[in-house]
């Protein structure tokens, strides 16, 4: 169908949210407190976002959909025949990732405190009760990975702010399912994925200062990519591994 063809049709609301249909593609549309409109293509199975600011006419959005259109059906293909790796076991030889590099897993069970250590050997030791599925296993790296992660970012954010001259009111560490980072410029708080710890340190550095530039540039326009050049001349480097891994925003 022809973009100019299309229509785009409402077919519920739901409070602030309302779903459109567009081609057969179902889209969930919201109004944010936002500069730019933004369309979000999620696993696993395709699901469509789109975020306008809220005095943005609707008109404007969806005729900006409809522009995008094939982008959309390409990205929810790719996403909808892309092999979902199996869930980690946490046994003994499975690779797990620190700061980009491969570590082996060593499972030996203990009846004291469970435990993670790193060794320089390249390999990770976990130590757990008798009985542990793979469940607690895995909570029990999750909590080594953020403490790490803490150790890591601490230096790093203090470096950064000094250089800026900001200060960050709450620095966060959560799993986040399609982000690497995101900030609230007006409450001065940074949450960052966990799962940065798995990658190289560089990549760490960029994500957060990616998000301390949104203290002085909400958007990603031209002053955004200017204040990245001259802080961090190789950032289009850190986001192109970050990308070839895995990119959830």
């Amino acid at each position: 169908m022809p973009a100019k063809a299309a229509r785009l049709r409402r077919v519920s609301i739901d409070t602030a949210k309302h779903l459109w249909n567009l081609c057969g593609i179902t889209m969930q549309f919201e109004r944010r407190n936002i500069k730019n409109l933004r369309i979000g293509i999620y696993a696993p199975h395709g699901e469509v976002r789109v975020a306008a600011p809220r005095r943005m006419a609707e008109a404007t959005v969806r005729n900006f959909v409809i522009s995008r259109l094939g982008w959309i059906v390409r990205k929810r293909s790719e996403l909808q025949h892309r092999q979902v790796p199996p869930a980690p076991q946490l046994v003994s030889g499975e690779v797990h990732y620190y700061q980009g590099r491969p570590h082996v897993l060593e499972v030996s069970e203990i009846r004291g405190t469970p435990a993670v250590r790193r060794n320089t050997d390249a390999t990770l030791q976990l130590r757990i009760p008798a009985g542990s599925d793979a469940a607690a296993r895995l909570k029990v790296l999750n909590h080594w990975y953020r403490r790490e992660l803490g150790v890591q970012l601490a230096p790093l954010l203090q470096a950064w702010e000094a250089r800026l001259g900001i200060k960050v009111a709450q620095l966060r560490i959560r799993q986040m399912r399609t982000r690497w980072g995101s900030c609230n410029a007006r409450s001065r708080r940074v949450c960052l994925n966990l799962d940065l710890i798995r990658r190289s340190p560089r990549c760490l550095e960029y994500v957060l200062v990616h998000e301390l530039v949104h203290f002085f540039e909400r958007g990603h326009n031209a002053r955004f990519y200017r204040l990245m050049d001259e802080l961090l001349p190789e950032w289009r480097d850190c986001r192109a591994e970050l990308n070839r891994q895995r990119s959830p925003t």
